[in-house]
């Protein structure tokens, strides 16, 4: 767990002075700096050097003329930990501490990270087990190793738990500009929310993209993603990795449905963060964000001069929902009016070649497509390799698709179909002329759907996520029933029976039942066979209690529902990261067959809830599917809205909740939980 650690990284971000522990580490750490011309002081420190690169060595901590802002300790983890300790003292801004061997490395360097934060006290250290960070736009590089980039005046922001793939993102050879890169290794102090906030404070800063392998608090992560919103920086998340807890053996459909990766999902879309799930996609959409902010929608227009390409456009937009809307009719006649009698104007739109080479009327045509609707008008371009012929005609094209987003004051991009048609100079000139490049056809889809979803506003995150003590207790079916029904959940009507007269006496008044065994360690009573249906006789019920009783001395006979019509399984569960979420899908025995589910975080609203369950694959069923009876919805989004209600009421206890089936009948006929099962923690006298 994370120690508190002062919300001010500024000094560790943008230093005026930067302390350099170590030999070789430190030898790269100082010629990075002063190949990137930083402004302020370096000094080495070393204990026998009297220079490293030109600079002159200072023996110690206390020899140092004043109290740096950052440190660098590259020396063993031992040595790390005094080091921090006098640094703190000293009254420094902060360390990067490059060693391993700490707290990923078992019960000993756990011990050690343990010491490591106690010697900081209140001074913020980024790793350790990292390699530091990037400071592009001043110059500070904390940083021992190569890397790609060059000085920017603006840029995005990117941080990653991982130096290597750090490394990696900074050779990218899309025009994209970073301004700071910044790794976190184990995250003993300062973790994802506190370099959200910190980086968001930086105007220069234009967007943040985060490398994901586990969020920490989330509730801290998801107030550093308001405030960044705040200050105007749009966010892209690339998350890798599942947690140990998603590999567990579950008691619960829900437990098997809702895998931390899924909630994770959850978490992200209602914090209105865009996750993508490759690199390149992840550079483009923080170069479209970094040129445009996000976008108010996602709504496209391609243009090229082929109908292979304009194709293969339109089936990846679709891939994505990226919509591409057919021009009106007044736009379609103003383009008709610039291109020749032969060419179909369309969304879509292949312009042809008739034009090609001529910077006036591909103006024309260009500033005409411009002036409708659509948030983005991209065209197509792929530049020839150097040296196999004259690109003349392709720098023709550009330069009309330059004039004609000025004219329009459209958003115009360049989509090239292979990232190695785009060349870097070539990307990062028409940035520089307010046009978006945009490598690969399907990373440009990709991005332009991120830069649209991040333009909605977030909703609220659970902010109170009490501590859990005591041990889990699995609730039997019938005692988890009657506390649903007094939160308002529309139970069947039953009695618990001891006894075979007692049994015949529930049949008798209740109709056609259901009976089960009612323990808590049932917890998958089909498959136990544990239960039996539709019992409308003496017979039936006498032949039913001899096999069942053998699973149990109690067993509960409940009225058979009638006129039911769809299944869903409706779960809450508590993700060790994100804490309680609601759980909606097809349910009864089918559940982990279809994986037809939608997961929410809560506190989930109406309009939530009805959007899952109609994006739910089995919602025509819902509706009236071929002659068949719609079934009560209102009913069933009423029972999910008591379950979310007896959630949050017990959430300092709540493990988890499943109600499965919720058997939805006809309309006006209601929702009943038919099964259900709770785990709640309770105090250990």
């Amino acid at each position: 767990m994370m120690s508190p650690v002062p919300q001010d990284l500024a000094r560790i971000l943008r230093p005026k002075s930067i302390a350099v522990f170590g030999g070789q580490w430190a030898r790269a750490v100082i010629e990075q700096s002063q190949q990137m011309n930083f402004a302020g002081d370096i000094w080495p420190v070393h204990p026998t050097k009297t220079e490293i690169q030109g600079l002159p060595c200072f023996p110690s901590v206390g020899a140092l003329p004043s109290a740096p802002d950052v440190a660098f300790i590259g020396v063993n983890r031992d040595l790390t930990i005094g080091i921090v300790e006098a640094l703190q003292s000293r009254g420094a801004g902060g360390a990067v501490c490059f060693a391993s061997g700490f707290a990923e490395a078992g019960t000993e360097g756990a011990n050690l990270q343990a010491r490591l934060l106690a010697a900081a006290q209140d001074m913020p250290v980024i790793g350790p087990n990292c390699y530091g960070l990037i400071n592009y736009l001043d110059g500070a590089l904390l940083w021992p190793d190569v890397h790609g980039g060059g000085r920017v005046e603006r840029g995005v922001a990117i941080v990653t738990q991982s130096s290597n793939l750090a490394i990696n993102l900074t050779m990218q050879r899309r025009g994209l500009p970073l301004a700071y890169m910044l790794t976190l290794g184990n995250q003993a102090m300062v973790g994802m929310a506190e370099a959200v906030r910190a980086l968001a404070e930086d105007e220069r800063v234009t967007a943040i993209g985060l490398h994901i392998e586990g969020v920490g608090d989330a509730v801290a992560f998801a107030n550093a993603v308001f405030a960044a919103r705040s200050s105007g920086k749009p966010i892209v998340v690339m998350k890798s990795g599942s947690s140990a807890q998603a590999a567990e053996l579950t008691l619960s459909h829900t437990a098997s449905l809702a895998g931390s990766d899924a909630v994770a999902d959850a978490f992200f879309t209602r914090l209105s963060l865009a996750r993508v799930k490759s690199i390149p996609a992840f550079l483009e959409s923080l170069k479209l964000l970094h040129l445009w902010g996000p976008l108010p929608a996602a709504d496209l227009v391609s243009m090229s001069c082929s109908g292979g390409e304009a194709s293969i456009v339109a089936d990846s937009a679709e891939r994505v929902d990226v919509p591409m809307p057919a021009f009106a009719e007044a736009q379609a006649s103003a383009i008709r009016a610039t291109v020749k009698p032969l060419v179909t104007v369309s969304n879509p739109f292949d312009y042809h070649t008739f034009d090609w080479g001529d910077r006036l009327r591909l103006s024309d045509t260009f500033s005409a497509v411009m002036r409708g609707p659509q948030a983005v008008t991209a065209l197509i371009l792929d530049f020839p390799k150097a040296g196999v012929g004259n690109s003349e005609t392709w720098d023709i094209t550009l330069e009309a698709l330059t004039a004609a987003a000025q004219q329009s004051g459209g958003r115009a991009a360049v989509i090239s179909t292979l990232p190695e048609c785009l060349p870097e100079e070539r990307a990062a000139s028409m940035l520089a002329q307010g046009i978006l490049p945009l490598l690969g056809v399907e990373e440009a889809m990709a991005a332009i759907g991120a830069a649209a979803f991040v333009g909605r506003t977030p909703g609220a995150i659970l902010q109170d996520l009490p501590a859990i003590h005591g041990k889990v207790v699995s609730w039997d079916e019938a005692r988890a029933k009657a506390f649903l029904a007094q939160q308002g959940v529309a139970v069947p009507e039953s009695q618990v029976c001891d006894s075979l007269e007692t049994a015949l006496d529930a049949a008798s008044r209740l109709g056609s039942v259901a009976m089960k065994a009612v323990s808590a360690d049932l917890t998958h009573k089909t498959e136990a066979g544990a239960v039996a249906l539709n019992l409308r006789c003496e017979n039936q019920v006498r032949s039913a209690y001899a096999r069942l009783s053998e699973l149990g001395e109690t067993l509960l006979v409940e009225r058979m529902i009638e006129k039911p019509v769809v299944e869903l399984i409706v779960g809450l569960r508590r993700d060790p990261a994100f804490g309680l979420h609601l759980l909606i899908g097809a349910g009864g025995i089918m559940a982990e067959v279809l994986e037809d589910t939608k997961i929410l975080m809560l506190p989930a609203g109406r309009a939530e809830i009805e959007a899952a369950l109609s994006g739910l694959k089995i919602y025509p069923l819902l509706k009236g599917w071929r002659g068949h009876p719609a079934a009560d919805v209102p009913a069933a989004i009423a029972s999910i809205e008591s379950l979310q209600a007896f959630g949050l009421a017990n959430a300092a206890a709540l493990e988890e909740l499943e109600v499965n089936p919720l058997i939805v009948c006809e309309e006006g006929h209601g929702a009943f939980a038919a099964d259900a099962l709770i785990r709640m923690r309770e105090d250990e006298e």
